[in-house]
């Protein structure tokens, strides 16, 4: 389990889960399982990050290092 703090950028937003996730193009699952803090890999970062309105360079406000899996 890895910690990231997708869940408070996605509330900070006023987005649901459902909405983050049409956003991204990627499951409401994938965002459930980030949110519990299972790992994901860096191309599902980079859309989560762009439809958080985010710079891919702001990575590490949202995950940790050790979320990244290729």
């Amino acid at each position: 389990m890895t910690i990231n703090n997708l869940r408070q950028f996605r509330e900070d937003k006023m987005l649901s889960k459902s909405e983050l996730a049409k956003r991204a193009g990627v499951s409401v699952q994938t965002i459930d399982r980030i949110e519990d803090g299972m790992p994901c890999r860096m191309d599902t970062q980079r859309k989560i990050l762009l439809a958080l309105n985010m710079e891919l360079h702001e990575r590490a406000k949202v995950f940790s290092d050790a979320t990244a899996h290729q």
